[in-house]
């Protein structure tokens, strides 16, 4: 069994994209290859096969593995709910909620959870494809690390480093981080990626062989930046959008401080009849024909930031003049009456007053409901797919009308008596094109454009291998992963 490692001179450098582009690229040759990365620390989210939660990135790599995926790809997942705190999940599942401070003296028994999934992976599977965390170079993170060079030391692995030159400073940014690792954490890179490249390949030439004369380590290959490119992004928010056509829907989303799952409005993004915007803090709110109140880390809290940058006003003259209205997980609750936290889950215990356009009220409990689900839009019967993750539990006569009907049986959120507010607990909810287009059609969109949002996300996973055979030095690439040589 063999483990390679990549790591990135930053955040954003294109450590997710380079996996997942290696794991298709090792699936197409049949080698069972398997994505990790030992600690993730983002608000985007997926549910795995055996019941918890991990990084989307890593559920991404898994479909490109042709794998489900599993709490074992990301041992352990921290949710920022604060500036300086976060939930912690081990193995799938919330343990506790800490400090930054407190998290540091936490590392030793999270590197156990992380050392029992690399272990229980690398007996099933020929390669573990991992991914590292921000950059190993951060000096006021070294001690006690487990999510770049702590493990690749803790497990023996090679490393390869890469750097997005589309930032500029690649150079600086490639030998200034190899000159701020240890002499035994420099000699397990085994090459560099240059990521994102644009022009003639001739003019970086020169200094592709300066970085191999100055660091004695190779350039693996150069990867082109990508037109109409789309991988899930694992915390930042992706503002591209596609051209627009034709008839267009104008949809508008708040960029909460905590917001959770903004993945959800990526196949409105690349949907050519919907124009997409994410409004932040101190924006006007423009007009709009449908208005979405994303998932959210802290659901009080960032209720009380709508209310502070006047959402509340702006939503009610949108229904005033026929607008529609969806909240998806803590949007819906913000949709309720009231949102109770007694164990002081996401900050301090308390409670807050909702929207109250929908009569239901929320109660967070500790322990949180975490499904992949399947199931029919109430509008019009469309399938629908998707998973829930929450600690919420609603109710209220307003969920007697749900706005999804569950094929366990169970009713998901609510639609109101007059139609125009829809909101449910299913991440996911666009994904699927039956449901995404009921969805736009609903909210005023004549002769909707179907759109296969998995088909687009499996043609760019390919479109990544493809690049690995065409731009990168695949016989060093099969040696790394221990199979030549």
């Amino acid at each position: 069994m063999t483990t390679l490692m990549v790591q990135g001179t930053t955040s954003d450098a294109g450590k997710s994209t380079l996996v997942t582009a290696l794991c298709r690229w090792l699936a197409r040759q049949g080698v069972a290859v398997v994505p990790f990365k030992p600690q993730n620390m983002a608000l985007n989210s997926a549910v795995t096969a055996d019941g918890g939660e991990i990084g989307r990135a890593q559920a991404v790599q898994a479909q490109a593995a042709n794998l489900a995926p599993h709490t074992d790809m990301n041992p352990v997942l921290l949710k920022p709910n604060s500036d300086i705190g976060a939930q912690v999940i081990i193995h799938g599942r919330a343990v506790t909620s800490m400090d930054a401070a407190a998290y540091h003296d936490y590392k030793r028994v999270a590197l156990q959870a992380v050392l029992d999934s690399h272990r229980r992976l690398s007996a099933a599977y020929r390669v573990v494809m991992v991914e590292g965390a921000g950059s190993p170079a951060e000096i006021n993170l070294r001690a006690g690390d487990i999510a770049n060079m702590g493990f690749a030391e803790a497990v023996d692995c090679p490393v390869i480093l890469i750097a997005d030159i589309d930032r500029g400073g690649v150079f600086a940014h490639l030998v200034g981080t190899l000159a701020l690792l240890s002499e035994s954490e420099q000699a397990r890179v085994q090459g560099f990626v240059i990521n994102r490249f644009r022009g003639d390949i001739a003019l970086l030439q020169p200094g592709l062989d300066w970085l191999e004369q100055r660091t004695g380590k190779p350039v693996l290959g150069v990867l082109p930046y990508l037109m109409d490119f789309h991988l899930e992004a694992e915390d930042a928010i992706d503002l591209r959008q596609a051209s627009t056509t034709g008839d267009v829907l104008k949809v508008v989303v708040p960029v909460l401080p905590r917001i959770s799952n903004h993945t959800d409005f990526d196949p409105l993004r690349l949907h050519p009849q919907v124009d997409l915007q994410f409004v932040g803090p101190g924006q006007a709110i423009p007009a709009a024909d449908l208005i979405i109140l994303p998932g959210s880390k802290s659901v009080r809290a960032d209720l009380a930031w709508l209310r502070a940058n006047g959402w509340e006003a702006a939503i009610h003259r949108h229904l005033r003049y026929g607008g529609k209205l969806l909240g998806i997980c803590g949007g819906l609750q913000m949709l309720g009456t009231r949102i109770a936290d007694p164990l002081g889950l996401e900050g301090a215990a308390g409670e807050s007053t909702g929207l109250g356009l929908l009569d239901f009220a929320t109660t967070l409990e500790a322990d949180k409901q975490l499904r992949n689900v399947t199931g029919r839009l109430r509008l019009d019967g469309a399938a629908v797919s998707g998973y829930e993750i929450h600690a919420g539990v609603s109710s209220g006569p307003a969920l007697e009308q749900p706005a999804v009907q569950l094929d366990d049986g169970r009713g998901d959120g609510a639609i109101s008596a007059d139609g125009q507010i829809l909101g449910t607990y299913l991440h996911g909810l666009f994904e699927g094109p039956d449901a995404c287009a009921a969805l736009l059609g609903w909210a005023g969109l004549a002769a909707v454009e179907r759109i296969d949002y998995h088909a687009l996300r499996e043609r760019d996973i390919e479109r990544l291998a493809d690049l690995v055979e065409a731009h990168l030095d695949t016989a060093r690439l099969r040696q790394l992963c221990g199979l030549e040589g």
